[in-house]
């Protein structure tokens, strides 16, 4: 018994000390970001701002007598000072990092929006400077700042996004809740995340701590270049962060220095992404592409004959995956450039040149993207032709296409969201205006490629839906 319990010892300090080298050999693959953190933290910057906004408030209860309610004259005083403006100062907080010896400092659209005045305080907090906004770009939440300075300032270098994996180390530099220069680490956790922030969302995602305060902020990689500005959180989640790629925004910022604004390429058309059940219709082999629900007259893609059901599968010879590709992919081009476009059009590839044109703010109709559902229907509508009162009450340039009537509940079209209004224009990329014409193409060739397209005028909005036949 004796002899079993000395061996039982020498196992499990062996066991022990072979534990603690393994951990030991595995602790020295480690990264250590004290250095990246003492090098990138002097060009991380605190960046506050004040906005002067108007309230309404009742100032007679600061001066008036009759503080007691149901005072004879309280009646008076709320009439007459009721809604008087009151101007009154709102700071925020948020952080930037330089990116040249000269002053200029990249953050976030949205820390800076609508600032009344922006100071830029250095590490350290001594030294603080009024600063100018060089440009915005509310669509990428990037924004150019600059400081006037006497002496050189430390600057950080973009590196590559695209040559991140999943996995690797990253380190973000910020000044969550005002606590200046607060440095964490993670992992990147995800790329080409897309969270409704904008047109062109294709964010970085990490677990390294992200907080209120660290947007503008970089997101460095162990070289101590940034691979990122820091963007978005989720509130009721830990451990999810989203940064800007540093390859998108140093195109943003690069043209922000130059034009003060940025330019995007323009097609002037309405896309949706390809589900199953389209590609099936389409007789497109896998759902990818974007496909074409409406094109404007006189823009870019309608000079080049692009047409309403198109599916653009490629760009330049780069494919197109989804209605959002193809956003990013046309808005990095720049206006007046020609590109070569690859469409498939009635079971064929289709080769299109292209020469874009300049998008702007407020013709930004391909920007509303419409998301079909995943599946759509006829079964269970009731529909009638458009006469020419109901086109002129729903704006229809043109008296055609039939009127969805009524849609019976647990339908196929119900399910579908078809709605009482919708006017169907096509079906299976056959203009419908009698209702045999479309009991025909359902008999037909629907059930003989097993998916039934819609397209579809919803209030002067126009889109397809698609559902599979059984």
């Amino acid at each position: 018994m004796f002899r079993r319990s000395i061996l039982c010892s020498v196992f499990l300090i062996a066991v022990l000390f072979l534990s603690t080298q393994a951990w030991g050999a595995w602790g020295k693959d480690l990264p250590q970001f004290t250095k990246l953190a003492k090098q990138a933290g002097d060009a991380v910057v605190n960046i506050s701002t004040v906005k002067v906004v108007e309230t309404s408030k009742r100032l007679h209860r600061f001066f008036s007598p009759f503080d007691r309610k149901g005072s004879p004259f309280d009646e008076f005083f709320d009439r007459f000072f009721e809604g008087m403006p009151e101007k009154r100062k709102r700071n925020a907080l948020g952080s930037g990092f330089i990116i040249s010896k000269e002053g200029y400092i990249v953050t976030n659209n949205h820390v800076i929006e609508k600032a009344d005045q922006i100071t830029v305080n250095l590490k350290g907090g001594e030294d603080s400077y009024p600063a100018e906004v060089v440009g915005t770009d509310p669509e990428t939440d990037l924004a150019l700042l600059k400081i006037e300075v006497d002496q050189d300032l430390p600057v950080l270098e973009f590196g590559d996004s695209q040559t991140m994996e999943v996995g690797q180390w990253v380190v973000a530099i910020g000044n969550p809740f005002g606590l200046d220069h607060t440095v964490t680490a993670g992992i990147l956790s995800a790329k080409g995340r897309v969270i409704g922030a904008g047109p062109y969302d294709n964010f970085l995602q990490t677990d390294a701590s992200i907080n209120p305060g660290n947007s503008g902020g970089p997101l460095l990689n162990l070289q101590g270049k940034v691979i990122g500005i820091n963007s978005a959180i989720v509130a009721s989640g830990q451990g999810i962060g989203f940064a800007i790629p540093s390859n998108m925004a140093k195109e943003v910022i690069g043209q922000l220095k130059k034009y003060q604004k940025v330019k995007r390429g323009w097609l002037g058309v309405t896309i949706q992404d390809v589900d199953e059940d389209t590609a099936k219709a389409l007789g497109l082999s896998e759902p990818k592409g974007a496909l074409v629900a409406s094109v404007n007259p006189g823009d870019p893609a309608a000079q080049a004959g692009i047409q309403p059901g198109d599916i653009i599968v490629s760009v330049n010879g780069e494919d197109i995956e989804g209605a959002s590709d193809l956003t990013r992919t046309i808005g990095n081009l720049p206006p007046g450039e020609t590109i070569d476009m690859t469409v498939w059009r009635q079971g064929d590839l289709v080769q299109l040149t292209v020469t874009l044109g300049e998008r702007s703010l407020h013709t930004a109709q391909e920007d509303r993207d419409e998301k079909a559902p995943a599946d759509a229907g006829l079964l269970g509508m009731e529909v009638k032709p458009v006469n020419a009162r109901e086109a002129e009450q729903l704006g229809l340039s043109e008296v055609k296409g039939l009127l969805v009537v009524d849609v019976a509940s647990a339908s196929e079209a119900a399910e579908a969201n078809i709605q009482r209004g919708d006017v169907i224009l096509e079906a299976n990329k056959q203009p419908v205006n009698q209702v045999d014409q479309l009991q025909e193409i359902i008999n037909t060739d629907a059930k003989q490629k097993g998916a039934l397209l819609l397209r579809i005028n919803r209030r002067g909005q126009i889109f397809y839906r698609a559902i599979p036949l059984e």
